[in-house]
């Protein structure tokens, strides 16, 4: 517990160093996101969901001698969400937390940045093995995530090559794919070797924490174990966009089906040059629990398709279709998006089976189970 406090104050010390140390002035900018939406869901209700958030957001900025910057983020996520459901009474649910709070230091090769703030990576769109630390939806135009607490170091070598490390407070929420949180207070570590290839990048990605199980039926009373995840992704621009993403986890445990979980992904993109360009992105994944590395277990099985063609300037259509091929399940949603000046206007439609779970994670049809609509707009200052 001892490390969420320190986070904070050296965030402060970063921020008091950037106002009182000489420079080139602070500059401080102020601006925001206002969105509202409407989910509309044919089978339970006409409208199912309804719901607004504002994410105002304060950057400050100070340059130094020697090619020093100083900056800092702070942003609040202050929304409320109903929902109502057949024979239910109606939920309305409000928040307001940190959506970004953090500081950096930066300089011609290197930058430090310590607090609440987004980290991600990897090579994959639709299915990322690598979504370790943010839950980053490819339906999402807004593309929100939480943050993590912790802090992240990046060098630039010469030639586009960087290494990257983190350390991170561990926290009861979970990220990415995880299904168990890690331990407050405990601090996970990790880093990343990217290097350039001739025609892309190729990275190894290491990450070490504790999950806890004392919230599992499996071992309840369990102590936390230790988990090691390894990863390899490449991305390469040859006539057509190829990438893919290895992730293997290990866990410290007997437990056969939490012992090595292992998930890969392979995609291509290419934009044809029919009207405005029409941009086609397909990618397939697997993903497997095991007690051995290689050895055969539960898995599942996804194949994506995404597409964007611009109507012209002020629109857009887009539509993203999944297919499970063990459950037979087929996911579609198809949006058109206007964007004027600082508004954006989205109508989206989706045919899906119904959800069991809300995590949009592990869950392709999380927020849009069944067939219906929804309508959002976005305001920016």
């Amino acid at each position: 517990m001892m490390f969420r406090p320190l986070i904070l104050r050296l965030s402060a010390v970063f921020v008091l160093a950037a106002a009182m140390l000489p420079g080139r002035g602070l500059d401080l900018t102020f601006r925001g996101q206002f969105n509202a939406w409407l989910i509309g869901n044919i089978e339970s209700a006409l409208i199912s969901q309804a719901g607004f958030q504002y994410i105002p957001e304060l950057t400050l900025n100070r340059e130094w001698g020697g090619g020093l910057t100083l900056d800092a983020v702070f942003s609040l996520d202050a929304g409320t969400t109903g929902e109502h459901r057949p024979d239910e009474k109606a939920a309305v649910t409000g928040d307001l937390e940190p959506y970004r709070l953090w500081t950096r230091l930066a300089g011609n090769r290197f930058e430090v940045r310590v607090g609440l703030q987004k980290i991600n990576f990897g090579s994959a769109t639709l299915f990322r093995p690598l979504m370790w630390f943010d839950h980053i939806d490819p339906r999402d135009p807004l593309k929100r995530t939480r943050g993590v607490k912790g802090l992240l170091f990046r060098y630039y070598f010469p030639g586009n090559a960087n290494i990257w490390f983190w350390g991170l407070l561990g926290s009861r929420v979970t990220k990415g794919w995880e299904t168990l949180p890690t331990p407050g207070g405990k601090i996970e570590l990790g880093g990343r070797l990217q290097l350039p290839l001739p025609s892309g990048e190729a990275a190894f990605t290491y990450h070490h924490r504790h999950a806890d199980l004392s919230g599992t039926l499996e071992a309840p009373q369990a102590m936390p174990l230790g988990e090691h995840r390894f990863a390899l992704d490449c991305k390469l621009d040859v006539a057509v966009g190829l990438w893919f993403e290895l992730a293997a986890i290990q866990r410290d445990t007997n437990l056969p089906l939490l012992r090595h979980q292992r998930m890969w992904t392979v995609g291509t993109d290419y934009t044809f040059a029919w009207g405005n360009g029409l941009h086609v992105l397909a990618e397939y994944s697997q993903t497997a629990w095991a007690d051995r590395l290689f050895g055969s277990g539960e898995h599942t099985r996804i194949l994506g398709l995404m597409m964007n063609y611009p109507i012209g300037l002020l629109d857009q259509v887009s539509g993203v279709y999944y297919w499970n091929p063990g459950q037979h399940n087929h996911y579609l949603w198809v949006n058109w998006q206007r964007t004027s000046d600082h508004w954006q206007f989205h109508f989206t439609l989706f045919l899906n089976p119904e959800a069991e779970t809300r995590n949009p994670a592990r869950d392709p049809a999380a927020g849009f189970s069944g067939n219906g609509f929804r309508v959002m707009v976005v305001f920016n200052h």
